[in-house]
């Protein structure tokens, strides 16, 4: 089982780095569309999406913003860290088979009230942002150090 380890508030420094890489598979697309509801054409359908000015279908832009939470959630700040909020901005597609990078650098430390400014930025194996954008989290105070909760396995069938 996977260790997470956090980084406490105390510890944090401006220029402070973390990253996470994912590649998306045609199981995520599907997954994130049936959790999220979101069956827009232009993720799902490739005859409907081969129509579009991005000339095949996309990955939802919540799916590659998620990944920025779990970034925050298992590197910086990592586990007992709060996700406040997010200014994002969807800059390029994301397609099944490409992999893309979440890049976190913490921007601003405010002592008083404990939180603190990321940078968010996401970029694609050929080193072109996807994603831009900043949040604010409250890391927690002290070290936290878990055992990764256990995902349960997930078998897709087609839809009768």
């Amino acid at each position: 089982m996977r260790k997470l380890e956090n980084i406490p508030f105390e510890e944090l420094t401006i220029g402070t780095r973390a990253s996470l890489t994912r590649t998306l598979t045609e199981e995520d697309l599907l997954l994130f569309a049936k959790v999220s509801g979101d069956t827009n054409p232009v993720h799902l359908d490739e005859a409907y999406a081969a129509t579009t000015q991005f000339e095949g279908r996309i990955a939802h832009g919540m799916w590659t913003a998620s990944l920025i939470s779990c970034a925050l959630a298992t590197k910086l700040p990592g586990p007992g860290g709060i996700y406040l909020g997010q200014e994002l901005k969807f800059m390029r597609p994301v397609k099944v088979g490409d992999t893309v990078t979440v890049e976190l650098e913490i921007l601003e430390i405010n002592e008083q009230r404990k939180r603190a400014t990321v940078s968010t930025n996401v970029v694609n194996q050929n080193g072109k942002t996807v994603v831009k954008g900043k949040a604010e989290i409250m890391p927690s105070s002290g070290k936290v150090v878990v055992d990764e909760y256990p995902l349960p396995e997930v078998i897709l069938k087609p839809a009768n």
